[in-house]
């Protein structure tokens, strides 16, 4: 059953596993959680806070190209309604080499603002609260 105590993790991988770990570190402020190396072939880096239900791992298989991200819609959304957190979190993700894009989907460019990583991949930073 999944409930509270549930912890998600999103995986992915990456040709570029210690440049894009270090991006998400500093641009999001996660921690680096745990690392593994040759675990049948594959590399990786777990971060996110130790407090919080969700993870990202980033994997590396060696020998395989993985190529940039296969579409523009590949988002990670992140909610910040304080205005000034946002603010901030803005210039740290872009301090961090996070590339301001506009949204494949205007929807997003509203009240947030889209990164792109290093591979392609987006985070997009809300200044609101989630709702449903």
């Amino acid at each position: 059953m999944i409930d509270k105590n549930t912890v998600m993790r999103v995986a992915r991988p990456t040709d570029n596993l210690a440049d894009i770990t270090n991006m998400y570190c500093d641009g999001l402020g996660f921690e680096l959680l745990a690392t593994f190396s040759g675990h049948n072939d594959f590399d990786g880096a777990i971060i996110g806070h130790p407090h919080h239900n969700y993870h990202l791992e980033f994997t590396h298989h060696r020998g395989t190209h993985v190529g940039p991200a296969p579409s523009q819609e590949n988002l990670l959304v992140f909610y910040l309604p304080d205005h000034a957190a946002w603010q901030t979190a803005c210039q740290q993700i872009e301090a961090a080499g996070f590339k301001p894009v506009p949204s494949y989907n205007s929807y997003w460019d509203k009240d947030g603002r889209t990164f792109e990583d290093l591979d392609g991949y987006r985070v997009v930073l809300q200044n609101r609260k989630w709702a449903y």
